[in-house]
């Protein structure tokens, strides 16, 4: 008589992980398609990207409940759709470099727009840990 093997239908731990990890994934490039969309200043596209990551909320291919799902999804077009309003993406970089040196004292406040602007010596980078930006000023002797 051949013996039977009964199989626990339940997903195994290593399943679950990897339909989690690859959940994660998925939700992470539509984000990330999203945001490039955005940074197009393509409405168009903004618009597009919402509708697939819509049809994904609904198809249940998230990892997320629908509702957080759909939540999501609207907050990505409305940042698309803000970012493509406020034009050149260079100058709000600029302007960004700018406001780092808010937070100091006046005297230190004009040697970081100073730095900002490009004057002085720039080392590093940002993959390296951070970008390194002197300014040498020499002061007289009282």
């Amino acid at each position: 008589m051949p013996s039977t093997v009964h199989r626990d239908p339940s997903p195994s731990r290593r399943e679950i992980v990897r339909t989690l990890v690859w959940s994660a994934f998925a939700i992470g490039a539509m984000l990330v398609a999203g945001i490039a969309a955005a940074a197009s200043g393509n409405p168009s596209a903004a618009q597009a990207r919402y509708e697939q990551d819509r049809a994904a909320c609904i198809s249940g291919h998230t990892n997320q409940d629908r509702a957080t799902c759909l939540q999501e999804a609207g907050a990505a077009l409305q940042e698309a759709r803000k970012r493509g309003s406020t034009g050149n993406g260079q100058a709000q970089y600029e302007q960004n470099q700018l406001l780092r040196c808010d937070g100091l004292p006046a005297p230190d406040r004009e040697d970081c727009l100073r730095r900002m602007r490009g004057e002085g010596t720039v080392s590093g980078s940002a993959q390296g840990g951070g970008i390194y930006r002197e300014l040498r000023t020499t002061v007289p002797a009282k």
